[in-house]
């Protein structure tokens, strides 16, 4: 009856000799080989010639942060010139305008009175000089003959003054009265846009009330502020990198165009206007934008950004060395604004070959062979077929 019992004790007893350290070495081996299995059992990449890119030096340019918005160099705030009724607002915002148009009209009834009323002096005046004139000839022929006063030519000629300064003044009140009608017509100074309407139908317009705001959006260029730390670097002529709130992905390229001499008085910067150096241009006026002043530039290595992979605070790139990839830990510099390339201060070396667009899928390691010409032209094809 205890042969049973003996042989289920040395079960255990072989059992428990596997858990002993001989037995933690055979699973750390078995661990480290499942591990180069792991990287044995990841497939080969098939690379072609337009997936990788040789790590080169190039110029790097850095400088002043300016910052600031998109602004027209010409516009107008056009104002009531003479107090009236507005009668009717024929443009709204948005709205095209050519030079001469017609963009508000006010009311001119009284000032047509005016200027009828000043006519009509100007006609009389015209009149009573006409008559006075007559009389002084008259005057001068008595007086010639002895038959009048010397104080009578004198009067007469007076009268011609006073009333040739009569007739001057009703002209000018005629000037001032048709200057003032032309006023009740507000026209489009310049081709642009319409990008403010202040009044409507009904409204008083005071002189000096702002009626709307025409710019000219061609004329767009980005008026921005520099901190006065570093004023001292920025120079007219200097090309300028940004982008522009609203055109997300699009860099904008410009030269400083203007420095203003005189800094704000509250935050202690200074306005720096910027010329767009190419054709695109921002049409809205008032849009955020942010970029670099280049006033410096040195030659570093660089990668496109979308080479540099990021895991927490971990930069790193795939280098592509002989047969296989490697995972090399960067640490990079500034971005230049230009280009968008980032500055590669340690990790890699001039004419290594990395990875251009790498993805997470990839393994240290990993085996990578280069595509034949044919097969990768034919996955080019495919691709573009698709």
């Amino acid at each position: 009856m205890l042969k049973p019992t003996l042989i289920v004790v040395a079960i255990a007893a072989a059992l428990s000799a596997c858990g002993k350290p001989g037995s933690d070495a055979s699973a750390s081996a078995s661990g480290s080989a499942s591990a180069s299995a792991k990287t044995a059992a990841a497939p080969k990449l098939l690379i072609a010639p337009e997936d990788i890119l040789k790590v080169a030096s190039s110029q790097v340019a850095s400088g002043p942060v300016i910052t600031g918005s998109i602004q027209p160099e010409r516009k107008a705030d056009l104002r009531a010139e003479v107090q009236s009724v507005v009668m009717q607002v024929l443009k709204e915002n948005g709205d095209t305008v050519k030079r001469g148009d017609i963009l508000v009209k006010l009311d001119e009834t009284s000032i047509r009175d005016n200027l009828m009323s000043a006519q009509e002096a100007a006609r009389s005046a015209a009149t009573t000089l006409e008559q006075a004139e007559r009389n002084l000839q008259r005057m001068k022929t008595l007086r010639a003959s002895g038959m009048t006063s010397l104080q009578a030519l004198d009067d007469a000629e007076l009268k011609v003054e006073s009333t040739r300064s009569e007739l001057s003044a009703a002209k000018a009140r005629v000037v001032s009265a048709q200057q003032q009608i032309q006023r009740t017509v507000v026209r489009a100074p310049f081709d642009g846009v319409v990008s403010d309407r202040k009044v409507s139908a009904g409204d008083t317009a005071s002189i000096g009330k702002e009626l709307l705001k025409v710019i000219d959006p061609a004329s767009m260029r980005f008026s921005g502020r520099v901190s006065t730390d570093r004023i001292a670097q920025v120079k007219v002529g200097q090309a300028v990198s940004f982008r522009v709130n609203g055109y997300s992905g699009q860099q904008f390229e410009g030269k400083v165009t203007r420095v203003d001499p005189v800094a704000n008085d509250v935050t202690r910067q200074v306005e720096v206007l910027v010329g767009f150096s190419g054709a695109e241009k921002p049409t809205v006026s008032g849009l955020y934008a942010e970029g670099n002043i280049s006033s410096t530039a040195v030659s570093a290595l660089t990668l496109p950004e979308s080479a540099v992979m990021r895991s927490g605070d971990l930069t790193y790139a795939w280098q592509v060395n002989g047969n296989a990839l490697r995972k090399k830990t960067l640490q990079i510099g500034s971005r230049d604004p230009r280009s968008g390339n980032f500055e590669i201060r340690s990790g890699l070396a001039m004419g290594d070959v990395v990875m251009r667009n790498p993805n997470s899928s990839l393994q240290d390691g990993q085996s990578v062979q280069m595509a034949p010409a044919k097969l990768a032209d034919n996955s080019q094809s495919t691709a573009g077929s698709h």
